[in-house]
């Protein structure tokens, strides 16, 4: 039997005054009660309490003993019933929205431990400024957004990403083994998220310190395409590591510049704290656990 079943009779026991009293309380027989403070008894080698015709007087013992335990039993209680509460609570829907890429690649292969937990997603894959719209209008629970949103809205940092210049092996072998400049990048084809190159422009600026003028040769607002793309050969593009990172690993692509400083960018997990529930809360610390762990 329980060393900590007994501690826990016993506690109640002294509380209420008496193993009646307790007993209902620890769904427990009396007699079954009366045993596990006698074998806690045994244990000790002492009395707890002083038998008297109307319930018990606790000893010097049962005193030092429950300002021992009292705290720690209880502390353990409030976190067996608030872990209670919350598996009650979790079953449901969530609507969790997010840039494509970066759900693909680091989200869904860890979803399984929700979906256990009875948990239904629906994941909307977009833009931060219209996604935050919808978690601002109750539309959706929680995002991951690539940008911090405004006040309305309560948002704490989840990942970094990092961005890498990388293009097939092809073109590595083309471009000069010195340190890597802009101007020996002006006869590549560039591969862009989109036509005002964000993603491209920022790395020439952040990292070469110059205006980039080229018109791409590819255009495709899909950041899994572009990696494609650069696999296959067509050009140079800029990628977020965690996308770019496992293909480089392969030999797929390379890296074609190490910079000191890449340019980076912080992803924030966003909801709004009127409809912040068990289950939100659940998910986020999900979430914020798989992409540390992964990273």
């Amino acid at each position: 039997m329980s060393r900590l079943q007994h501690l826990r009779t016993f506690l109640t026991i002294y509380r209420e005054g008496s193993v009646s009293g307790a007993a209902p309380k620890l769904n427990l027989t009396q007699p079954a009660a009366s045993q596990h403070l006698r074998l806690l008894e045994t244990q000790l080698g002492q009395p707890l309490f002083q038998r008297l015709p109307r319930g018990l007087a606790p000893t010097g013992a049962a005193h030092a003993l429950a300002r021992l335990i009292a705290p720690h039993l209880d502390a353990l209680d409030a976190a067996l019933n608030a872990t209670r509460t919350r598996a009650r609570d979790l079953p449901g829907p969530l609507r969790l929205g997010g840039p494509a890429e970066f759900l693909h690649a680091r989200v869904v292969p860890h979803l399984t431990p929700l979906l256990e937990a009875g948990i239904q997603l629906r994941v909307h894959c977009g833009l931060s400024d219209d996604l935050a719209e919808q978690v601002a209008a109750g539309h959706l629970d929680l995002m991951i957004a690539t940008t911090r949103p405004d006040a309305r809205l309560t948002s704490e940092p989840l990942f970094e990403e990092r961005f890498l210049l990388v293009g097939a092996p092809r073109w590595a072998e083309r471009l000069p083994g010195r340190v890597l400049r802009s101007a020996d990048l002006s006869e590549v084809p560039l591969l862009a998220y989109a036509d005002d190159l964000p993603l491209l422009r920022r790395y020439w600026g952040m990292v070469f310190g110059a205006r980039l003028e080229s018109v791409p040769t590819l255009v495709l607002p899909d950041l899994r395409g572009l990696l494609d793309a650069a696999i296959s050969g067509a050009g140079v593009t800029v990628l977020p590591e965690y996308l770019a990172g496992p293909a480089a690993q392969r030999g797929d692509l390379r890296v074609l510049h190490h910079p000191t400083e890449p340019p980076a960018n912080t992803l924030y997990l966003t909801w709004s704290e009127a409809r912040f529930t068990a289950r939100v809360a659940f998910v986020r610390d999900h979430l914020k656990s798989l992409v540390t762990l992964s990273t």
